[in-house]
């Protein structure tokens, strides 16, 4: 009984608490928002632990940064250019189907359907429920001929709309889409959902993605070169110094690989324009199975797909084709001499 009571009373202060919190921070209430921030927070003092036991334990790092401080400078600087383009590259948008669809109506006209009330429910959002009739209407007016018009032409003729059409939005997607389950939308361009960035990357945040992960490979592989200094000096210190920096060493140097491989492989998408999704499920995509393997099929060239990546002003909202049968016959064309002189691979 007085467990029970304890039990009880631990259990109000908590609601007490969380209703507190609420009212500070409206936001709060909502799970996936505290599950967000919840994530963001672990990311932050993770850096901030690998980054603050090397100026803890290495005296030498502190006379060096007296004597040349430019050096541990530059070094905060890129820790904290990393932070930065960690929170740009979490809250930026992925570019969704839903936004350019407004996008191609020119309205903002709010959009709901029943995945995605459901999953706000679960997550302990509360939405105004919307009837049958009003659901019906606002989705066949987003989902209108132009659309509709707009995508199929996109597609090669005699495409079939229902299998374009995502089974859980019930919006007609173009080529490149797809629907993500975490975020519980479709994506632009889909390339992955990172768990790390708490969302999905696609058409509206690769390049954002490509620069974060080039300056965590940038600060890891710096730290990497700390530690070991560290190590190797001959400075006395103590054992459990040495232990706590070859068990963090072991962890960043995994870590760093993992980015170097990660960086490696998204610098190959960007120059052939293609995604993770086309490369790891290309037999499921419809439109790539008669493609050879060793084709991509929106690639334009290397200068071309490196200038659209990294220069391009285009909206992310931005539609691709996908090529007919002669431009995927003239890629794969096997090279000549005149083709490699006149630079037919940029």
């Amino acid at each position: 009984m007085a467990a029970a009571g304890v039990c009880s009373a631990a259990r109000a202060a908590r609601e007490k608490l969380c209703e507190g919190c609420s009212l500070l921070c409206p936001g709060l209430s909502d799970p996936a928002t505290r599950s967000s921030w919840g994530l963001k927070t672990a990311m932050v003092l993770i850096h901030v632990m690998f980054v603050g036991v090397i100026f803890l334990f290495d005296a030498n790092l502190i006379r060096k940064t007296r004597d040349e401080p430019w050096y541990t400078a530059a070094y905060l600087v890129i820790f904290a250019a990393t932070l930065i383009q960690y929170f740009l590259t979490s809250g930026s948008s992925p570019g969704y189907v839903i936004d350019a669809m407004r996008a191609e109506h020119g309205t903002n006209t709010a959009f709901s359907h029943p995945i995605l009330e459901q999953s706000n429910s679960r997550n302990g959002n509360i939405i105004s429920p919307m009837n049958d009739s009003q659901l019906e209407s606002q989705t066949s007016r987003l989902t209108s001929s132009s659309w509709l018009k707009h995508v199929m032409d996109l597609y090669p003729p005699g495409s079939a709309i229902r299998n374009w059409t995502c089974t859980y939005c019930n919006i007609v997607q173009p080529p490149r889409a797809k629907h993500c389950h975490d975020c519980e939308k479709c994506i632009l361009q889909f390339d992955h959902h990172c768990v790390w960035l708490g969302t999905c990357v696609g058409q509206g945040n690769h390049r954002r993605f490509w620069w974060y992960t080039f300056e965590e490979t940038v600060l890891s592989v710096w730290t990497v070169v700390l530690y070991i200094s560290f190590l190797r000096s001959k400075v006395e210190k103590a054992w459990w110094q040495d232990f706590i920096v070859i068990v963090l060493l072991a962890a960043l140097m995994f870590c760093m690989i993992f980015l170097l491989l990660l960086l490696l492989f998204h610098s190959y998408l960007a120059l052939t324009n293609q995604t993770t999704y086309e490369i790891v499920r290309r037999r499921r995509i419809l439109y790539m199975r008669g493609i050879p393997e060793k084709v991509s099929p929106f690639s334009r060239g290397i200068c071309r797909n490196l200038f659209t990546f990294c220069c391009s002003r285009n909206s992310i909202y931005t539609l691709e084709a996908v090529p007919t049968m002669e431009e995927l016959e003239a890629r794969a064309r096997p090279y000549t001499c005149v083709d490699i002189i006149s630079c037919r691979c940029c």
